[in-house]
């Protein structure tokens, strides 16, 4: 599976970007700069990004290419083949933010799926990642190994672990005064039913969330090898390994 875009975070405060145009679509652009801190100027200045919300297409079309032209990275509105990046709905939780994006193809479908992201996540989810980011130090003494860290942070913020993010509370302090050692050297076997991700079980969408390598026949789908972490190693084989290494080793073979 491909994507159309690479999903990313850019830091735009104090930077100039470009905004082109008048009306509702312009000053929601406009709001959206202001609120990430940018500073928001005309044509010719001298910035990497442009926003382009000009009703007229000729127009439009125009001012895309004269950017273009000097390199500047544009967003045209509702005119996906024109742009070069796209503006996400966000579920905002500062500091944590979630972009939902369709690469321009329905902004009404990210609005809506914002729309029960907002409903579905708690208003202190930002305190629970300011409490996270103020222990880092006190978790890498507690954790010094990475991946045991990295097991124990996710096992603390699983369903119904004591930092669940959808809990009512959650505190830090409290979990790493009685937090267990990290889970140790594991291997799990399983085996899909059907080609298709989401008939995987919760326990095994888990497993692959957390696996530190996933070991897998060459019948596993790629759209099932997806849902496992971006960093996780993986190894074709036709067999569970009896020496699999360190960590969590997910073994999967299909039905």
């Amino acid at each position: 599976m491909t994507w159309p875009a690479l999903p990313l975070f850019m830091t735009v405060a104090g930077r100039p970007v470009i905004l082109l145009g008048e009306g509702e679509a312009a000053a929601a652009k406009r709001r959206l700069l202001e609120r990430a801190g940018a500073a928001v100027v005309g044509e010719d200045a001298d910035a990497a990004l442009a926003i382009v919300a000009i009703e007229d297409k000729n127009e439009a079309v125009a001012a895309v290419a004269r950017l273009k032209a000097r390199g500047v990275l544009v967003n045209a509105v509702d005119r996906p083949a024109l742009c070069d990046f796209t503006v996400p709905a966000i579920v905002d939780r500062d500091p944590v933010l979630i972009a939902i994006g369709t690469g321009g193809a329905s902004a009404g479908l990210a609005a809506a799926l914002r729309q029960r992201l907002e409903a579905l996540l708690p208003q202190h989810l930002g305190m629970l990642v300011t409490a996270l980011h103020a222990a880092r130090e006190a978790i890498r003494a507690r954790f010094p190994d990475g991946a045991d860290r990295r097991r124990a942070i996710g096992a603390a913020l699983a369903s119904g672990g004591p930092l669940d993010p959808m809990a009512a509370t959650q505190d830090v302090t409290a979990w790493l005064a009685t937090a267990d050692d990290a889970r140790g050297d594991a291997l799990v076997t399983i085996r899909p039913r059907t080609a298709d991700p989401d008939d995987l079980t919760l326990y095994e969408a888990r497993l692959l969330a957390q696996a530190d390598r996933v070991m897998h026949d060459a019948t596993v789908p790629v759209a099932i090898l997806d849902r496992a972490r971006a960093d996780a190693a993986r190894i074709v084989c036709t067999a569970p390994p009896v020496a699999p290494g360190p960590g969590l080793t997910l073994y999967m073979e299909m039905l």
